[in-house]
């Protein structure tokens, strides 16, 4: 039986001093197709070891209905790291920020009335209870004490960020212990005195999560962690991006010298991220401190490996200083090839706006009273009889709206703006469009509600009796109608062979793009990103299809597909 443990100074494997250096991987941001050819990359990179949150809402998006085939299969992505001879570390949460959409956590939990969410509240442990142990029941066979690779666990993540409620910590070791989960089990917050003691508990190890001044944060951690191991299980090496900012990167260089900094201190690391992958579809989150910032569809991160699985300058630098500590592969992965380029002419089908459906409520249903996990509902209300201009004023819009009078557009309103009004013309007819952009992944805004949210007035008197229409994407075509600027484009194209793909999106406002029924993720004219990845298993040999749902105006009627990624503009 192989053995992994804590020793006085280092990890322990089968009793000798192991360092381990690891890279994160997010197998629900990675085609299952891909998951082989990623792992294998990272190994080349000469990592020991891969680590992964788990993403509770992508397994159980609907409360009782739980999912572990396919995209969500943890068990074949951790058997297919042992495949590489490669350890694994299971990061379960339940919170795991990660930029995800709501950190992780189901919708159905967060707007459960009276929870408690991460905290020793009732509702809250009880659901987390029986999600551990499904995913405990994955994980507990594949540990290294039973012949699988699992060496280290997470409790929670970065709670000392969040809270202190340590009989809520506790319990969670509890159950972690009880479903059989015999490896060491971790912690992880920022090298902050507060947060290292809040966040964790005596019989927990203590790891950091930092980017620079590793010397500084490792000295930190040890005052905290006087024994063990020290270990930096988030060495950031980049960032992530959100829309209206720019495209974030780090020096190859600066990151290679505080990873050398980590490993020449005989310290273990877990590089966050060693290949980020893609907010396919609406999984992006969202911060809000003071301003709401939606996260952008590509999770590249700048990390060493791109987001379409191949080496950058960053990789290298790391491999070079890895090979100081570890062997590393003779074998080098191949650099990016340019991708097929071509352009496809798109047919406009109309509006793909669906017909009012529902009973009137007083108020505008939240997305969570309709029970609504896609990102768009149709609101209408009747407008009493007024002369124009009157003042439309929401208490509060998530995120973004689209206003129209007896179907002509009359304004949006951005939640990042801080945008709740407008001047109507009179009509007889109000109809909001709204977005959910991505729910807030990170502090106490965790499950706020989406859609109009509060009262509406028309010059200071409420608005009532709303119908609220939950808009599906899987089911939404072109009206064969047209509208002002709102559209549904298709298009075919062929390939020769499947090939990973990037779609330019330069040339339309906002939307959602889907290649063979394959959900790519937003689009938007907004910066900093210019191009959608398509990752090869979306495609096929011979005829394919790409459709695409503008929300707002396509300035050409094209899709253009491009050699190469354009992630944005980067910082001067």
């Amino acid at each position: 039986m192989t053995t992994f443990s804590l020793g006085e100074t280092d990890f322990l494997l089968d009793g000798r001093p192991h360092q381990v250096i690891s890279g994160t991987l997010h197998y629900f941001r990675i085609h299952p197709e891909h998951w082989a050819d990623r792992i294998r990359t990272a190994r080349a990179m000469g990592l020991n070891t891969i680590e992964t949150y788990v993403a509770w809402n992508a397994h159980e998006p609907v409360k009782g209905e739980w999912d572990a085939t396919g995209w969500n299969d943890l068990g074949r992505f951790l058997d297919l790291i042992a495949d590489e001879g490669l350890h694994a570390i299971v990061r379960p949460g339940p919170y795991i920020c990660a930029e995800w959409h709501n950190g992780g956590l189901p919708v159905w939990l967060t707007s459960t009335p009276g929870i408690g969410i991460r905290r020793s509240e009732p509702q809250f442990v009880e659901a987390v209870t029986a999600y551990l142990r499904r995913v405990y029941e994955i994980v507990a066979p594949r540990q290294i004490d039973r012949g699988g690779n699992v060496v280290l666990v997470q409790i929670e993540n970065e709670y000392g960020a969040y809270g202190s409620d340590k009989e809520y910590l506790r319990e969670l070791v509890r159950v972690t212990k009880e479903a059989g989960i015999t490896v060491p089990l971790t912690t992880v917050d920022q090298p902050m005195p507060w947060m290292l003691e809040a966040g964790s508990l005596p019989e927990l190890h203590l790891t950091g999560s930092f980017g620079s001044r590793s010397a500084e944060r490792l000295e930190t951690l040890r005052e905290h962690q006087p024994t063990g191991p020290l270990m930096c299980s988030e060495f950031w090496d980049g960032w992530f991006d959100w829309w209206g900012s720019i495209h974030h990167t780090t020096d190859p260089a600066a990151s290679a010298h505080d990873l050398d900094v980590l490993l020449a201190a005989g310290a273990s690391v877990n590089i966050y991220m060693v290949h980020g992958g893609t907010n396919f579809g609406t999984t992006n989150g969202a911060n809000d401190k003071g301003r709401f910032d939606p996260i952008v569809t590509s999770y590249d991160y700048d990390a060493p490996i791109d987001e379409s699985g191949h080496p950058t300058a960053k990789f290298h630098a790391f491999r070079e200083v890895i090979a100081k500590y570890a062997p590393v592969p003779a074998d080098v992965p191949a650099p990016r090839p340019a991708a097929p380029a071509f352009t496809v002419s798109l047919s406009g089908e109309g509006d793909w706006m669906p017909a009012v459906d529902g009973s009137p409520r007083p108020a505008p249903a939240s997305f969570e009273q309709l029970g609504h996990l896609g990102p768009l509902v149709r609101y209408d209300v009747d407008l009493p009889a007024f002369t124009g201009p009157a003042a439309l004023v929401f208490d509060e819009v998530r995120d973004l709206a689209w206003v129209h009078v007896d179907g002509t557009p009359v304004g949006r309103l951005s939640r990042s703006l801080h945008e709740r009004a407008l001047t109507l013309p009179a009509g007889s007819r109000l109809t909001v469009l709204v977005e959910d952009q991505g729910r807030v992944n990170y502090a106490d805004r965790l499950g706020e509600p989406k859609g109009l949210i509060g009262e509406v007035t028309l010059n200071g008197e409420p608005l009532t009796g709303w119908t609220a229409t939950p808009v599906d994407l899987d089911t939404v075509e072109g009206s064969g109608t047209g509208a002002v600027g709102r559209a549904f484009l298709r298009g075919s194209f062929d390939l020769d062979a499947p090939a990973d793909l990037f779609l330019d999106t330069a040339a339309w406002g906002k939307g959602y793009a889907f290649v063979n029924g394959f959900f790519l993720g937003r689009y938007w004219n907004n910066v900093p990103q210019n191009t959608l990845y398509v990752p090869g298993p979306a495609t096929r040999a011979g005829a394919n299809e790409i459709v695409v749902l503008e929300l707002e105006h396509a300035l050409e009627p094209v899709a253009r597909f491009v050699a190469e990624p354009s992630l944005g503009q980067l910082e001067e």
